[in-house]
């Protein structure tokens, strides 16, 4: 009917096949962009999480007095679902959130979507500066969080000088970031 009408059908595209399209290399600046609105996106999940184990723990998830005290089991739980806003995003079609009004998608090296391997892999180098925050309780929180802070502007930072653009996660998982 469409077709009679002289309405051109256009096939449905699959992520695979959308994903191999992008050539373009993706800029630093719009991949830190993307991982700020990222963030108010974790902020926001972090959140609802948090509510939901108050709600949960009726109140007690984290209790004060000469000390404040945290469940054991919060911190590795938020831990879980960061990761798995990015592990769920990556693996299907490639972009969180914050990638898609600046239209970049995470491809593998040869433009198919990521495996969860890469998935994972680019995930835990790209979080490995956080551990220098065990650095805090002997130089302070300032300190540690500085070079964390140090040690992302590393870890991105490579990506200005690969022809590329890939950062030390997209080397270390071989994977690209590309413009649609």
């Amino acid at each position: 009917m469409r077709t009679m009408l002289g309405i051109a059908q256009t096939p449905c595209k699959h992520p695979m096949t959308h994903a191999t399209t992008s050539t373009a290399v993706c800029p630093l600046w719009r991949r830190l962009i993307a991982l700020l609105y990222d963030m108010v996106a974790i902020l926001a999940i972090v959140m609802v999480v948090g509510l939901l184990c108050q709600l949960a723990t009726q109140g007690q998830l984290i209790t004060g007095g000469a000390q404040v005290h945290i469940a054991w089991w919060y911190q590795p739980l938020q831990a879980l679902v960061v990761a798995a806003y990015f592990l769920v995003s990556w693996r299907r079609g490639g972009q969180t959130l914050g990638m898609r009004p600046w239209r970049i998608r995470l491809i593998a090296r040869n433009g198919s979507l990521l495996t969860l391997k890469q998935a994972w892999l680019r995930l835990l180098v790209a979080a490995l500066p956080l551990l220098l925050l065990l650095l805090a309780p002997r130089f302070g929180l300032r300190v540690a969080g500085w070079t964390v802070v140090a040690a992302w502007i590393v870890w991105f930072g490579v990506a200005l000088f690969d022809p590329r653009r890939r950062s030390i996660p997209d080397l270390a998982a071989g994977t690209e970031i590309r413009r649609d």
